[in-house]
């Protein structure tokens, strides 16, 4: 702009210096009269207008280059507070877009928008009582198959237990590509369980990756409806929901409101050998899994909430190993429907419901037991006494989820997991499990929560009529945090 004003300038002298000349020239009659004595300082003035038309066009063009350049982004500047007009401080900036960047990939094609980066997670403190007794190495739990069989199988009643098991990290991150985004998630958590139990130690939950409609690794199962969860502080939550994260291959056809998963994931069971369990002919039976399960679901979003339609099916081998008089290898197919749905009925209050329906399909639920269990067979073959059979299983379960202002929340609702025994099962062997709790959660400021709970559970055995109850008092202090980076691609 400086440019530009000292360009105008120059062009006004020379209008004036023109001007002037034009005004001294002499008249063409006054030419023809006689001979003008001031020829030779006509003839400069001449030369020096000439000169100055040819500055005048050469500034013409300069000034349209100078608006040309004014039309293109220009570089931000900032003037200093008071500083004169022409002390200009240039700060750096980046030109002006209007649209991302696109850049051609590896594969030819090209990627737009932002790659994001999340780091998640939260420290959680659990302290309570536990009124009765249960298996020691689930002390912070309530799980109904994991209660007495028989009177004082746990005692002494009554134990104060503290826990930070429940502490959690992640990381997320979500890249676009020709393909579609790029989505990632490894996540675990401090709770063992298998060989762990009881132990505060690294659990993975998630390692997964999903491209486009195909994702692998290990994820919720697509049997598994995880919005259905209610807001609960007890770890285990509710038992008579399916709740299973496994290793799996899927595909989604659909995505969307209306969407479609079907999944290949890993296989797995176990087996009750009840009053077979002492003979030692069984200790040569080994499972054998020759396929994966199939699993999939289809879900309906909508402004009054979901609804989700699940489905397994599953082959499950055992086989005798040992040469003797008895042939005890066998199968079983599992299979099993899952039925779940979150009900909006006002802003306030959400029902989250869940029915789930099966046969040797207790791998994949919250807190059953076993999947195949044994049986006579009343066979005139005495090389095969007994066999397999995958046992059926029923799970309900019904929860308020209520929001009482921006600070208080609560959960309250009930669970039951009912299992269908075989007769070569022995009579203190697990056939049904109730659980339920309620809670108040106060949310002091953003990302903290205190909250105090209620959690009851009972198992009812089979054929012995022996039950057997827990109650725990739980006070929760969870701490969230969460950090999202972008990047431009």
């Amino acid at each position: 702009m400086k440019f530009v004003r000292k360009s105008i300038s120059l062009l006004t002298t020379t209008a004036v210096l023109l001007l002037i000349a034009l005004v001294s020239s002499p008249s063409p009659s006054t030419k023809a009269q006689a001979p003008d004595p001031q020829q030779p300082e006509v003839q400069q003035l001449k030369k020096r207008l000439n000169q100055l038309e040819q500055t005048v066009e050469e500034l013409k063009a300069q000034l349209k280059a100078v608006e040309d350049a004014s039309k293109k982004p220009q570089v931000a500047t900032a003037e200093k507070v008071g500083a004169p007009a022409d002390k200009v401080a240039p700060v750096a900036t980046v030109p002006v877009t209007t649209a991302p960047e696109i850049t051609p990939n590896a594969g030819g094609g090209q990627t737009s928008g932002e790659s994001t980066f999340s780091v998640y997670g939260f420290a959680m403190f659990d302290a309570g009582y536990q009124v009765k007794q249960a298996d020691p190495k689930w002390f912070d739990t309530v799980r109904p198959v994991k209660l007495p069989a028989f009177k004082d199988q746990f005692a002494p009643n009554g134990n104060f237990f503290e826990s930070v098991r429940q502490t959690r990290f992640g990381v997320k991150s979500s890249t676009p590509t020709k393909y579609g985004d790029l989505k990632t998630i490894f996540e675990f958590e401090l709770f063992g369980t298998g060989g762990d139990a009881g132990q505060t130690t690294f659990r993975l939950r998630h390692a997964y990756g999903e491209l486009g409609p195909v994702g692998a690794g290990q994820n919720w199962s697509t049997f598994v409806d995880p919005d259905v969860f209610p807001n609960t502080n007890e770890y285990w939550g509710p038992n008579g929901i399916a709740w299973f994260r496994n290793v799996q291959f899927r595909w989604m056809p659909l995505k969307g409101k209306n969407s479609v998963t079907i999944a290949l994931e890993r296989p797995g069971a176990s087996a009750d050998l009840g009053q077979a369990a002492d003979r030692i002919e069984l200790t040569g039976v080994k499972p054998r899994f020759p396929v994966p399960d199939l699993t999939g679901n289809i879900r309906f979003d909508r402004s009054w909430g979901h609804f989700q339609a699940s489905g397994v099916l599953r082959h499950m081998k055992w086989e005798d190993t040992v040469a003797d008089a008895f042939d005890l290898s066998g199968s079983a197919t599992g299979a099993g429907v899952g039925l779940t749905s979150n009900l909006n009925l006002s802003k306030k209050d959400i029902v989250k419901l869940s029915f789930v329906y099966g046969h040797g399909i207790e791998n994949y639920m919250n807190d059953a037991p076993v999947d195949v269990g044994i049986a006579r067979t009343f066979s005139s073959n005495p090389r095969v006494p007994i066999k397999g059979v995958p046992l059926p299983v029923t799970g309900v379960m019904a929860y308020l989820d209520h929001t009482w202002n921006k600070r208080f929340i609560s959960s309250l609702g009930y669970s039951m997991l009912n299992f269908t025994n075989s007769y070569g099962e022995t009579a203190s062997a697990f056939h049904r499990g109730h659980y339920a709790s309620g809670n108040v959660l106060f949310y002091p400021v953003d990302n903290v929560m205190i909250g105090g709970e209620v959690i009851w559970g009972r198992r009812n055995n089979w054929l012995d009529g022996f039950h057997s109850d827990d109650v725990h008092v739980q006070f929760s202090f969870k701490y969230n945090f969460k950090r999202e980076f972008k990047v431009n691609q």
